[in-house]
């Protein structure tokens, strides 16, 4: 497959792709007699659990490191390592939530404050950051 064709199945733009494989998170797949690169199936399957790494928030070199990881016959390994990590990736996701969570109802206080009449300047202020406090 050429790397249009991989890029849409993975819902990514083929600079993506481009950008792994210069940076050495992916290796460089085969290329035809144009130059073109021709991604295999290994290829394709390597990127596909990159791809669904990277949703689940892990950071691209530590995705990389496990889909390559999985593509040398390590996958038990790998879900070795995915187990271990679950639990503080969780952590910081439910603490994003409670910080999102805290900027919705700050929003919504000062849009119902601005809908009164009142001006930003009194209404926007700083707040220490709870781990500050």
């Amino acid at each position: 497959m050429r790397i249009g064709e991989v890029a849409k199945q993975l819902g990514l733009a083929p600079e993506t792709l481009r950008y792994y494989e210069r940076v050495g998170l992916t290796p460089s797949p085969a290329r035809n007699r144009g130059r073109y690169r021709e991604y295999g199936d290994e290829d394709a399957q390597r990127l596909r659990l990159l791809v669904g790494l990277r949703q689940l928030d892990l950071p691209l070199p530590v995705a990389a490191k496990l889909a390559t990881m999985c593509a040398d016959g390590r996958c038990r390994e790998v879900s070795d390592q995915l187990r271990a990590a679950i639990p503080a990736e969780r952590s910081k996701v439910r603490r994003r939530i409670r910080d999102l969570r805290h900027v919705d109802e700050r929003l919504a206080l000062l849009e119902r404050e601005l809908q009164t009449g009142q001006r930003p300047r009194e209404l926007i202020r700083l707040e220490p950051r709870k781990e500050d406090v």
